[in-house]
């Protein structure tokens, strides 16, 4: 009994002596370190005849642009600090592979570049174009120092123009992620991306959707989105704004947003503005042959309307709106429908995942080819508008 007290004594005693030591063996010291907060991927192509002679062909390279958040850009680092000082610093490399190129940044570097807080990474659209994104993202994937809720978007045109800022206090990174939280406010952005949610669908073989953004003289700006081929694994296009809206209102996902429409009698405009909607893609089989019914349901308010000659209160006014909104929205989702059918030829609503689970046994054996077989299917749809509300002003 006597040496069970003195053994629990010694290991209370040891357990106070290590306790001040937990969580420090790997600490880090923030003025050693480089964070980085956001990346850039951009293709540089390579001539035919770069090659040396008699050998193959240069392979196409890509710049890496790492933004970096040091105890020196945020003024922490140093007692005093030049309020034109960038609060970011980009550093950008060359080379044919990712980890190669990041390890060659090294000797461009004075600090220990540190991922665990990087917010975002940019693809450009020319290296989406080219490479299988599953090649583009192995080593993000893997590396365990990244963080996984980071975000993934595709740049029209170069990918590190978006890491950069006129407004030297401004970190881009930092607005590429806050820009995403508008998502529930517009039909025009899409729900956020991260690594976590890429693996599956780089390995599912569907076609998918990434936010698409554009950079214009230091400027960012959410414009459409990036149709992902499943096949391939590349960027197939672009749809616009208005495609993204359509497509938002088949899917049903969107949280919010506004649809502008035109009173037929006075040729005035009316905004209605979305409180919540709902849509239900039904597929029919018949034989060999596959259709689909879309089911859009949308209540809403009117936020905004120039008809001054109309009371808002009253019921032909209110279904003469409701009718115009329901053509808007019928327009807008024929037009994202032509375009992802008969143009990109890509499923990126998800109606093969509604095929997959009421007719399991067909989908065996269209998956394979469902982009070609979903650019063939006739798709009906039906929109029903709901004004709950039409605000305080009733004249």
């Amino acid at each position: 009994m006597k040496h069970t007290t003195i053994r629990i004594l010694l290991s209370a005693l040891l357990l106070l002596i290590l306790l001040p030591l937990a969580g420090c063996w790997s600490n880090k010291e923030i003025e050693d370190l480089g964070l980085i907060v956001g990346t850039s991927l951009d293709l540089e192509k390579q001539e035919e005849s770069a090659g040396q002679a008699g050998g193959p062909p240069r392979r196409d390279r890509i710049t890496i642009t790492n933004q970096f958040v040091t105890a020196e850009t945020t003024g922490k680092g140093t007692k005093s600090s030049s309020s034109q000082q960038k609060a970011y610093n980009n550093v950008s490399e060359t080379g044919e592979a990712i980890l190669p190129t990041l390890r060659n940044m090294i000797l461009r570097i004075d600090k220990r570049a540190f991922a665990e807080h990087s917010k975002v990474i940019v693809i450009g659209e020319d290296l989406a174009r080219t490479l299988d994104l599953q090649k583009i993202l192995d080593f993000y994937i893997r590396e365990q120092e990244m963080r996984p809720s980071g975000l993934l978007l595709i740049a029209q045109n170069r990918a590190s123009q978006t890491l950069e800022s006129k407004k030297p206090t401004d970190i881009p990174a930092f607005q590429l992620v806050e820009m995403t939280h508008g998502h529930g406010r517009t039909t025009k952005i899409l729900p956020p991306t991260t690594l976590t949610k890429i693996e599956g669908k780089l390995h599912s073989g569907a076609s998918f959707l990434l936010q698409n953004i554009v950079s214009t003289k230091g400027e960012i700006k959410f414009t459409g989105a990036a149709v992902i081929e499943g096949r391939t694994r590349k960027l197939r296009g672009i749809l616009n704004e208005k495609e993204m809206e359509g497509l938002t209102w088949i899917t049903g996902k969107g949280k919010g947003g506004l649809v502008k429409s035109v009173d037929k009698k006075t040729g005035e405009p009316i905004i209605y503005e979305v409180l919540s909607m709902k849509s239900k893609i039904k597929p029919h089989v018949a034989g060999n042959n596959i259709s689909f019914n879309i089911e859009i349901e949308s209540e809403g308010r009117i936020a905004e309307h120039w008809v001054v000659s109309e009371k808002t209160i009253e019921t032909d006014f209110l279904k003469r709106v409701e009718k115009a909104v329901e053509e808007e929205v019928e327009h807008l989702v024929e037009n994202v429908l032509d375009k992802i059918q008969h143009e990109y030829k890509t499923d990126v609503a998800g109606f093969g995942n509604k095929l997959r689970i009421k007719y399991p046994h067909l989908w065996k054996t269209v998956k394979k080819d469902w982009d070609q077989t979903f650019s063939e299917v006739p798709i009906q749809y039906e929109v029903k508008i709901t004004i709950k509300d039409y605000g305080t002003s009733v004249e």
